[in-house]
């Protein structure tokens, strides 16, 4: 691939190049195929995961859109892997939820959330990969679907429970065998390959090849980007070291390592439940050394 051809990492628009109105098309693009219905960008709302912060070294990539249609749609594009991140999604649709019903307003004005995850690791077994979740109300005796009533249908302009309730897609791009069937497996091999083949037709994904080019780049944006990418490569690295010293650990039975690597992973921000799942230490002494390292850096700014 010539330079001219290489395209910047979708993750990289999604955080630093998105918010500029003229970009919207491109995922407006990605957001038509995969939902299956004309997606029109209103704004970009604020979210954590917009801003730089030292998250940033786990690539956690969230983006709050406000589609035509008043809904929400959550962005995020994850690399590393995550033991507990079926349940972060939860929070992050719940978090949104809660932040975006007005104080005083009845339970009515809610706005419906879709939660879209591009991820690049395991996120949980099975043959497909892209993988679509839903509330549904199913009847214990008559096995029969619940709807709205026609008062509740009016009110909400929606037929059913589930078209209320958050929506979650997962898209396993590291699962893809690259085997383009339809124009939204056209978007999940740019995921996975970073590459546009000239013969690509999905929505919004021509101006994507046209846009993303690493050579198109300001000065600014390219070293911008070249950071981003040496940041991903040392979190990889960081990555392999870290189990590599935990698989040693664990088969010389280095109680000490352990527990350095342990602090190490909740210092760099990993959840208890991964901390456990990796070390085989019990919940509570995770629990302790994470009271411990926080009570060293709140004792630290005093």
């Amino acid at each position: 691939m010539t330079e001219d051809q290489k395209l910047v990492r979708f993750d990289w628009f999604v955080k630093f190049m998105l918010r500029d109105k003229s970009n919207f098309e491109i995922l407006e693009g990605f957001l038509s195929e995969l939902l299956r219905r004309d997606v029109v960008i209103i704004e970009i709302l604020d979210a954590e995961g917009n801003k730089v912060s030292k998250d940033d070294k786990f690539n956690r990539v969230d983006i709050l859109v406000k589609d035509s249609n008043d809904e929400r749609i959550i962005i995020e594009i994850q690399n590393n892997k995550e033991y507990d991140y079926l349940q972060r999604i939860l929070y992050g649709t719940a978090k949104t939820l809660v932040e975006n019903i007005g104080e005083g307003k009845s339970y009515s004005s809610i706005k419906k959330i879709i939660s879209i995850s591009v991820v690049y690791f395991e996120v949980g077994q099975g043959l497909d990969y892209i993988y679509q979740g839903q509330t549904t109300f199913i009847g214990i005796h008559q096995k029969d679907m619940l709807q709205l009533s026609e008062r509740q249908q009016e009110l909400y302009e929606k037929k059913l429970p589930q078209d209320l309730y958050p929506e979650y897609y997962l898209i396993k791009a590291a699962d893809f065998d690259e085997n383009v069937k339809d124009t939204l497996d056209e978007w999940v091999y740019f995921f996975k390959k970073g590459e546009i083949k000239d013969e690509f037709r999905a929505k919004g994904i021509v101006k994507a090849k046209n846009k993303l080019k690493v050579a198109k780049l300001t000065p600014a944006q390219r070293r911008n980007y070249n950071r981003f990418l040496d940041n991903q490569r040392s979190v990889a690295s960081f990555n392999e070291v870290v189990q590599k010293d935990l698989d040693d650990a664990r088969r010389d039975g280095r109680e000490e390592t352990k527990i350095e690597m342990a602090e190490i992973l909740l210092k760099e921000g990993a959840s208890v439940d991964l901390v456990v799942k990796v070390t085989g230490f019990a919940e509570d002494v995770v629990l302790e050394l994470k009271r411990r390292i926080e009570d060293e850096g709140t004792n630290g700014l005093n």
